[in-house]
């Protein structure tokens, strides 16, 4: 279980008189991921996600709070944690001098997979994601579909029990995004832990078991996607967000 509790992040930036200040992108921010379900991170850019999931990822660090995944910390556990989570952003970048296939060995090793156990894995990915007509190509010639889908591969390849999700389809065709969105599902199924932080509502409604809606570093609701549109009677999650924040203004 990932499990979040009082996450704060401050940083500190310079007004327009060029007087420095302090504000928080995440405030006091708590929540719990379960294997084998889905949890959508849901706001508007600028809302405190990516800081959020970078957090939770190891990434950054809180300035309060903790993040613990299966009752283990950063602070004592980081790589143990890591051999157990996966991160992708919209904007991953990728060694562009390498094939997919590279790539995929160099992350192997990375995890210390046994080399019998990695190639049999990256067959498998290969095959799962379509990628065998490009798994030779250099990464800086392939489509953004074809560099998405690479993204995802690399995140596989050691079996990882949690993955972190930060705008995973944004700018992709339906097509691309449909191939992500199918293996988020699946590895739902297989029992994985999945947090999902998108902008576009209408996939969170999809594939997401739970959602946390923010705004301005904070939670404004959470619940399943039909508890939300119950509390504030409207028919999608667009409108529950408006809703719930008092109008477009003040997103």
């Amino acid at each position: 279980m990932i499990k979040v509790e009082n996450v704060t992040k401050t940083f500190e930036k310079l007004d327009e008189h060029k007087k420095r200040f302090k504000f928080n992108a995440d405030n006091d921010i708590s929540f719990e991921v379960h294997e084998g379900e889905i949890v959508g991170l849901l706001g508007p850019n600028g809302a405190g996600k990516t800081t959020l999931l970078r957090i939770i990822a190891g990434i950054m660090k809180p300035t309060e709070g903790t993040v613990s995944i299966d009752d283990m910390t950063y602070d004592k556990n980081d790589l143990d944690i890591k051999k157990n989570m996966s991160f992708l952003s919209g904007n991953t970048k990728l060694y562009k001098e390498l094939s997919p296939y590279e790539l995929m060995e160099m992350c192997g090793e990375f995890y210390n997979v046994d080399k019998k156990t990695l190639y049999k894995r990256i067959d498998e990915i290969i095959k799962r994601f379509d990628m065998k007509k490009f798994k030779n190509q250099r990464i800086d010639t392939l489509s953004t579909g074809q560099t998405q889908r690479v993204g995802i591969a690399r995140c596989l390849v050691h079996n990882p029990k949690y993955y972190v999700f930060d705008e995973a389809t944004s700018g992709l065709d339906i097509i691309s995004s449909k191939v992500i969105l199918d293996f988020i599902k699946e590895e739902k199924k297989n029992g994985k832990g999945v947090i999902y932080s998108t902008h576009y509502m209408e996939e969170a409604e999809n594939i997401c078991d739970r959602v946390i809606l923010v705004n301005k570093g904070e939670i404004i609701a959470t619940g399943t996607p039909d508890d939300i549109l119950k509390k504030t009677k409207t028919s999608n999650l667009r409108d529950a967000f408006f809703a719930l924040i008092g109008g477009e203004k003040n997103e």
